[in-house]
């Protein structure tokens, strides 16, 4: 429920609202990613060059997003998130244009730096608006509409790319996109319990150190850079696998293992009611191993039990960023949008930073050497896991309810 004064019908609103700028941002972020095999083929590239079209967006995105934090603390929520949408599709119809990869990388790459003002701006917009008893549900409602953008850009590029171009799937997504913006100022209502920062750098300054000084949210920074670059990666070069020998597979229905990001709409939504129930801290780790699991799988050379290790992948991926992301809200008590914009910007370097090594690891080892590299850096992840069992919660919370 909202704080104080705010309305059932608003707290709709923005939900719905939310749900819209989650899908439009993914759905234009990684809409790219299905079409890597195709640029590496029109533009002579290697699958390391190819995925530079988004590992250069998400590395804009997470330089972005500091800057777009201080500015939202001053400008307002609401604005910063409209205009990051509207650019972002823009630039995304200007790479369906692109005359050579440079300027495919140039358009993606100013997409991304777009971008930074919608993730950190969205969660510290509910941080604000949402009572924290509520907060859990809510971010997983924003989560699910991060994957079912996601899942709908990725589906959708990679149909049209079979059969007209991977530029008609680039301009098609990008008046998606401008769609989705029109339909997000539409309905977010105006911030109720925002006030503009005044205390400048030297405030965003003191923000950090108090960030970094907590004994919880440097971990959970760790760990966004930990399974966001884990989870990229694996979609990366999962496409490669399946569209090579043995498997052959067309590019529509390589395209098609991303509705397994329906796994994740319900299961941000399921983690969040269940971290509010039974504590983050019980929870997080559990579903970490879910993940790690389900990578193993995708060792197998059987197509049926490849696709079913995908699911239990992505199923714990998206718990485990629901239960993360919001546990960031709940023990940043000042500088909310700082501390999300913080989180974001692992979440983001770990996906270009990772998803850039896992294509060198591809060149040598094929799919073997990507999972071990993953399955070495979701062990890590599982121990910041264990060790967060540990974390006292905020004492100053304002609600009952377990962090």
């Amino acid at each position: 429920m909202f704080r104080r004064t705010s309305s059932v019908p608003a707290h709709r609103r923005t939900n719905r609202a939310l749900f819209f700028g989650g899908f439009s941002c993914f759905a234009l972020l990684y809409c790219v990613q299905p079409l890597m095999p195709l640029l590496a083929r029109d533009f002579a590239l290697s699958p390391a060059q190819s995925s530079l079209s988004l590992s250069l967006a998400t590395g804009a995105l997470a330089v972005s997003l500091l800057v777009s934090s201080v500015l939202s603390d001053r400008l307002g929520r609401k604005t910063m998130m409209v205009v990051a949408l509207v650019v972002a599709a823009v630039m995304t119809v200007l790479a369906a244009c692109a005359r050579d990869y440079a300027e495919l990388l140039a358009a993606r790459t100013l997409l991304g730096f777009a971008l930074g003002g919608m993730p950190a701006v969205a969660m510290a917009y509910l941080g604000e608006e949402i009572e924290p008893a509520s907060l859990g549900v809510s971010m997983g409602l924003y989560i699910s509409g991060n994957a079912f953008g996601g899942m709908v850009g990725r589906l959708l590029a990679a149909i049209l790319s079979d059969f007209l171009s991977w530029r008609a799937a680039l301009g098609a997504m990008g008046v998606a996109g401008l769609l989705g913006a029109w339909e997000f100022w539409r309905s977010l209502p105006p911030s109720r319990n925002f006030r503009p920062s005044s205390g400048g750098m030297a405030a965003t300054l003191h923000g950090l150190r108090r960030h970094f000084g907590d004994a919880g949210l440097p971990w959970l920074f760790a760990l966004s850079f930990l399974l966001m670059g884990c989870f990229v990666s694996a979609y990366n070069f999962i496409g490669f696998r399946l569209l090579g020998a043995p498997f052959g597979l067309r590019q529509s229905v390589v395209g098609g293992i991303s509705l397994l990001y329906l796994l994740g709409i319900f299961s941000s939504v399921w983690a969040g009611r269940r971290a509010d129930r039974l504590g983050r801290r019980h929870v997080l780790w559990t579903v970490m191993g879910t993940m790690l699991a389900g990578l193993l799988l995708t060792l197998a050379h059987n197509l049926a039990v490849i696709v079913a290790g995908m699911a239990v992948f992505t199923f714990g991926f998206f718990a485990s960023h629901s239960i993360a992301s919001s546990w960031v809200g709940r023990r940043a008590r000042t500088q909310q949008a700082l501390a999300s914009a913080l989180y974001l910007c692992f979440y983001y370097l770990g996906s270009s930073l990772v998803g850039w090594l896992c294509g060198v690891l591809w060149a040598h080892g094929g799919w073997g050497g990507v999972v071990a590299l993953l399955g070495a850096f979701l062990g890590a992840a599982l121990w910041i896991g264990l060790r967060l069992r540990r974390l006292a919660p905020v004492a100053s919370a304002p609600a009952p309810a377990p962090a």
